[in-house]
């Protein structure tokens, strides 16, 4: 099944490249990063061209729960611990910006765009919702501890947060990408220093922007060790108690509730991607034990690049490519983090100063417990004998039982049981592998 917000919504269409073509900035994807970047940069009077290797936000956009909050996770005390309150200060002001810029666009545009309260909660440690409270506070947000609420059991706390919000991703993005210099359906096969290679033609650019997801050049940057990708999944639940805010476990493999129209969006399941995990079975159980009434009128699941320090890469792709930019590892949270991430590139493509770059920057340093864990993984997948092998780096594929694919445990990739890829950093699709 499909998320629910593409259900009775006119998706547009763009032309494919037919030969080729030139710009000052190319923009490589389609998803919200991508859009959001070409939105600001033609409203800037920039020459760009975005291409998108199918459908715009036909990916991991289309699938994401949709909530707009400067709460991520329990993000703030960690930050101020690692790399101090001022660039504490700097996230959340990042995160603020991007609330504001939607809640003054989507005045004008019906996405189904709502405020809402929201709340992080944990299950048991009721000390880390102090903690976090207490970082929020001394930041300046009001932020406040609360029970459970609206869950249907028990928390050892929550943050919660007011005047955050909630959309339908689709409905905004297809809105806003009316008039956007656009090619569909064009597949990037290389990258130059004066463009790229496309399979409709070549076009040339003096700066290029990848918000492809995960990045897939693998020479700079280094990105298949500074992340991994981490698969979580929704049922859509109608008849199931109404609740009002946005609730998210504090646990990346915690649950998350969300109401949309008269449906309850109940999401969780989650493992790294080509591991075990609770997937579907796991959100299907939560709802027979506490929504024993509610039928499931949909599911879906959707793909994150986590970071190793929790904030996202965003700025030049490497110190070795200064005319080449990346926006990705976005944590679970790609609605604020895309606005960010189009602000600062806007900027930087056009040799302007921003003063989330070093906060945001790819280069930063990569010393992190994550890294180990990284790199372990990467080289269990390397060694593991026996095929198939990911036509990315080489490691041994899975297979995911749940979902009828073949996983890639080192970086994410994904690919249908007739090879075709579904999620990158492979560029390439595999010959048919059939089922495990």
């Amino acid at each position: 099944m499909s998320s629910v917000w593409s259900e009775g919504v006119e998706r547009p269409r763009f032309k494919a490249l037919d030969g080729d073509a030139s710009t000052d900035v190319l923009i490589i994807g389609g998803g919200i990063a991508g859009l959001l970047t070409a939105y600001m940069l033609t409203g800037a009077g920039v020459d760009c061209i975005l291409v998108e290797a199918g459908q715009i936000a036909g990916g991991i956009t289309e699938n994401t729960t949709a909530k707009i909050t400067l709460q991520h996770g329990l993000i703030y005390d960690r930050l101020i611990k690692a790399r101090g309150v001022y660039n504490a200060r700097l996230y959340l002001d990042a995160a603020q910006r991007a609330l504001s810029f939607y809640g003054e666009l989507c005045e004008k545009i019906d996405c189904d765009f709502e405020r809402c309260d929201s709340y992080v909660f944990s299950l048991r440690d009721r000390e880390k919702i102090e903690r976090e409270i207490h970082a929020l506070n001394k930041l300046g947000v009001t932020a406040e501890e609360s029970g459970g609420g609206e869950l249907p059991f028990e928390v050892a706390g929550a943050v919660r947060v007011k005047n955050q919000a909630r959309f339908n991703p689709l409905k905004f993005l297809y809105a806003i990408s009316h008039g956007l210099p656009i090619y569909e359906n064009t597949k990037v096969l290389g990258l130059s220093p004066s463009g790229a290679l496309t399979d409709r033609g070549k076009i040339s650019s003096k700066k290029t922007v990848v918000a492809t997801h995960f990045p897939f050049l693998n020479k700079h940057g280094a990105y298949f060790l500074k992340m991994h990708q981490h698969r979580s999944y929704v049922i859509a639940l109608r008849g199931a108690e109404k609740i009002s805010g946005m609730y998210v476990d504090e646990c990346d493999t915690g649950l998350s509730f969300r109401p949309y129209r008269d449906l309850l969006l109940l999401g969780g399941g989650a493992h790294r991607t080509g591991k075990g995990g609770g997937g579907w079975g796991e959100l299907l159980g939560v709802a027979s034990r506490y929504y024993p009434r509610a039928s499931v009128v949909g599911k879906w699941a959707t793909q994150d690049c986590m970071t190793l320090d929790g904030v996202p890469y965003i700025g030049r792709y490497s110190p070795r490519t200064p005319s080449l930019f990346v926006a990705t590892g976005f944590n679970k949270w790609g609605m604020t983090s895309s606005v960010a991430a189009a602000m600062l590139l806007t900027d930087l493509v056009r040799g302007k100063k921003n003063k989330y770059e070093e906060l945001f920057s790819p280069s930063r340093s990569p010393l992190y417990p994550a890294l180990a864990a990284n790199i372990a993984a990467s080289l269990t997948g390397l060694l593991t004998p026996g095929g198939p092998r990911c036509p990315h780096l080489g490691c041994k594929l899975k297979y995911n039982r749940e979902e009828h694919s073949w996983d890639c445990p080192c970086h994410g990739s994904r690919f249908r049981e007739t090879g075709e890829l579904i999620d990158n950093p492979a560029t390439d699709d595999k010959k048919e592998i059939g089922r495990g």
